[in-house]
């Protein structure tokens, strides 16, 4: 009987454990995809200000939205309506904000073809073009001169 209360206590425990676990792991979750509104240009969870303004009472909010059980998107619309776009960590996928996705992509493709063009067209270049001697007397001159100078 008392083996039986054991088992019984340690696994009431664990299922005790397990829901705080996962609000917060929600929590975290949440919180990391929020940015502090103090200027501090910091994720909400990671803003290290003492004294902070703005950290402790959006922490105290992001928990009662969470208490309410609204969905997750539904605590940042609360969030995105008191304080703008901004307080997002990074842009939705919706509208606009696509092209912040997209930008980034298209420029790295759009460097990396021009960048094989002109290698491309580096590669192409007759030897006798790229390694040709210039003939000039005054050039020899001034060569001449500079050695002269550079010499210890």
């Amino acid at each position: 009987m008392k083996r039986a209360l054991q088992l019984i206590f340690v696994f009431a425990l664990g299922l005790s454990t397990l829901g705080s676990d996962t609000s917060s792991a929600r929590f975290e979750k949440l919180g990391h995809r929020l940015m502090c509104t103090c200027g501090c240009n910091q994720v909400l969870l990671e803003c290290n200000h003492v004294g902070c303004p703005s950290s402790d009472g959006m922490r105290h909010e992001l928990s009662a939205g969470m208490a309410q059980n609204s969905s997750d998107n539904g605590v940042l619309d609360v969030f995105v309506q008191k304080y703008g776009p901004i307080v997002l960590a990074a842009p939705t996928m919706n509208g606009f904000d696509r092209a912040a996705w997209i930008t980034p992509y298209a420029t790295l493709a759009l460097g990396l073809g021009l960048v094989t063009i002109i290698v491309r067209k580096w590669r192409h270049v007759p030897a006798e073009k790229a390694t040709a001697k210039i003939d000039d007397p005054e050039l020899e001159e001034r060569r001449k001169l500079i050695r002269k100078d550079t010499e210890l």
